[in-house]
């Protein structure tokens, strides 16, 4: 007996389907440019050449993340000379429409600004949407503007591991405000805080009791709070939230750099306020280059970051170990079966390593 023709289930012969969009894709993305070219590409401004340098710093992959390192070196006698501004928030409080009517006023005076916007990675599907492009349509097509997107790769704090390369690198293709945007309220902060010139907290207005939605450590590390989204009919809600926040820090010890952090209403959505934030920064600015604080702060964080990225290396190498590779899920199974104790386990692996 022959089988019924289901037509619902046949496929029609169409177009014969290519292995890619593009059959030379994969060949040019292998190619990498020479260490000269990447340094005189992003001496001369070349963003494409800047987001390919970016990459090779951002990569996993050693010989790329070399080069990156390489051209990087090259350009340092060209970096420090931007102003380096974090900013962060609750999740919903306006980040990147604050960005872009900060950096509308920053492009206005001429000058060039860089958006390194960090973006959550799922834990599950260890994906991006990088979407703050899509957030910050002005900036994104204005010629002095530069937006990266990067993921946090599931990082601690949400801060992507290699900013602080990509902020040097932006700064030497001549971009003299570089902002630093984080996930949200928690450890990014320091991490951020540890990279920036000035900290810039964003709050919202009316969402319960102010001051329990926001860590004091946070609170002490800004340089001025800014309460957004302060347009009717949320203004009155934002004035009080500014008194209290004001009350909070006349109670905190005097800040290193001898600066007093304001507390100021804004909207981004109207532009309201954000003339005058932007002042409160240049203020800031020019206060802690004439005391020197800048300059210190500077080299703190130079120093910091070393150690930062020794700690780092030293764990990649560890866990790149194959005399570890090779007892590490032996072990863990001993941790999480009980059997031995996390700091057990953890001298034992670090005896493998010192005798690999």
């Amino acid at each position: 007996m022959s089988k019924p023709n289901n037509k619902s289930l046949s496929i029609n012969k169409g177009s014969e389907i290519s292995g890619s969009v593009n059959p030379d894709f994969k060949a040019k993305r292998a190619s990498l440019k020479k260490k000269e070219e990447y340094v005189e590409g992003i001496k001369s401004g070349n963003r494409t050449i800047l987001s390919q340098a970016i990459t090779l710093v951002e990569s996993s992959k050693q010989e790329y993340r070399e080069l990156g390192l390489e051209v990087l070196e090259e350009l340092m006698p060209l970096t420090g000379n931007s102003v380096r501004i974090g900013i962060t928030g609750v999740p919903g409080v306006g980040k990147s429409t604050f960005i872009e009517a900060l950096g509308g006023k920053i492009l206005d005076k001429g000058e060039k600004l860089a958006v390194l916007a960090v973006d959550p990675t799922s834990s599950r599907s260890k994906g991006s949407i990088l979407g703050d492009k899509t957030r910050m349509a002005s900036l994104a097509v204005h010629d002095d503007a530069f937006i990266r997107p990067s993921p946090t790769s599931g990082n601690l704090g949400g801060v992507a591991r290699k900013s602080r390369e990509t902020m040097l690198l932006c700064e030497a293709a001549g971009f003299k405000t570089i902002f630093i945007e984080t996930v949200g309220v928690g450890q990014s902060e320091t991490t951020v805080h540890s990279m920036v010139d000035f900290f810039l907290l964003l709050m919202l207005p009316g969402a319960g009791d102010e001051l329990q939605g926001i860590k004091r450590g946070v609170m002490e590390m800004a340089d001025l709070i800014a309460i957004n989204k302060a347009e009717e009919p949320n203004q009155k809600l934002a004035e009080k939230a500014k008194r209290e926040y004001e009350n909070a820090l006349s109670l905190f010890p005097p800040s290193p750099s001898g600066w007093q952090p304001p507390v100021f209403t804004c909207s981004a959505l109207t532009k309201k306020g954000i003339f005058e934030i932007w002042s409160q920064i240049e203020n800031y600015i020019r206060h802690t280059k004439e005391n020197k604080y800048f300059e210190k702060r500077r080299k703190e964080q130079a120093k910091h970051w070393m150690y930062e990225t020794i700690e780092s290396q030293l764990k990649t190498e560890f866990l790149n170990n194959p005399s570890v590779k090779k007892k590490l899920t032996e072990i863990e199974k001993q941790v999480i079966e009980g059997k031995i104790s996390s700091f057990r386990a953890a001298e034992k692996l670090l005896t493998i390593y010192k005798n690999s």
